[in-house]
């Protein structure tokens, strides 16, 4: 008579050895992970969202929640989403969102998931904070230091016209409140476009800039369009100001010097943190 001898359960090494089998070896450019999406859209396969978008001849988009089956790379099972593999038992990502379909090995990045964005972002939850009125979590340095501006982070970029919110791209926060890739200022600050696009605010620090204005001024012959020809008569124009980054209008009376920023306005002794850097979303 035979006895049928029970295996022991597997000892807890054993099963993590399993679970991590082939971590951060497979992936594409974008993410490490052990499995590839079937796309709901086209029904075709690819390692992830963005492998998917960037191929698309027409352009069209995935979304994300929408997808409902992955392929192990380890084992080439298709299955349901989860985590781990239902046919080979490894984990398919070591940080996973049930919400997002969101696989990622690499846990460096410090991944969360934002219920108030609906997305998962990366660089620790307690780094950043959730702002209602942008609609999206800005850096815990921005906290009462920005302009609200409703829904500016669910908006295009202004240069390049992409989708903040999900880009992989760095985003920079201006002081006005809008909001544009950081690679995209940068070219923007390169050309001596020193203003936001939108509302001509100061995106830097100018009181160097005004300082020079005012010595070119002070170096400027009156033409003589507009010298006095009568000596004994000291003639000036008054012309009005607006400030864009004020937004208050002042009047001057001194003939050529409307060239010049108003006295009152803080701008002049503004700090270079006139735009703040936002850490970016990564699926």
């Amino acid at each position: 008579m035979r006895h049928h001898l029970k295996h022991p359960p597997m000892e807890k090494s054993q099963e993590t050895s399993r679970l991590d089998f082939g971590k951060m070896g497979y992936g594409c450019k974008h993410y490490r992970r052990r499995c590839k999406i079937r796309a709901p859209c086209c029904d075709e396969v690819f390692y992830c969202r963005h492998c998917h978008n960037e191929s698309m001849r027409d352009h069209h988009e995935i979304n994300r929640r929408e997808v409902e089956t992955v392929i192990c790379l380890i084992c080439d099972a298709e299955q349901p989403v989860s985590q781990v593999c239902s046919h080979c038992g490894v984990r398919m990502g070591e940080y996973f969102c049930a919400i997002c379909k969101y696989f990622d090995d690499d846990i460096s990045k410090e991944h969360y998931h934002c219920d108030d964005c609906g997305i998962c972002r990366v660089g620790g939850k307690e780094s950043y904070f959730h702002c209602k009125k942008c609609g999206s979590c800005y850096s815990i340095g921005l906290r009462d230091k920005h302009s609200c501006v409703e829904n500016s982070m669910r908006n295009y970029c202004l240069i390049f016209y992409e989708c903040l919110l999900d880009s992989l791209q760095e985003t920079a926060v201006l002081k006005c409140g809008h909001t544009m890739h950081s690679s995209c200022l940068l070219e923007m600050l390169s050309h001596d476009k020193l203003c936001c696009p939108i509302c001509s605010k100061s995106v830097i620090d100018m009181s160097k800039f005004w300082k020079k204005l005012d010595k070119e001024v002070e170096a400027t012959i009156m033409p003589e369009y507009y010298q006095c020809k009568d000596s004994s008569e000291d003639y000036q124009y008054k012309v009005w100001i607006l400030c864009h980054d004020c937004n208050d209008t002042r009047s001057e009376v001194q003939s050529l010097q409307f060239l010049q920023y108003p006295q009152h306005c803080s701008t002049s002794a503004a700090m270079m943190d006139n735009y703040m850097l936002y850490q970016a979303p990564i699926f």
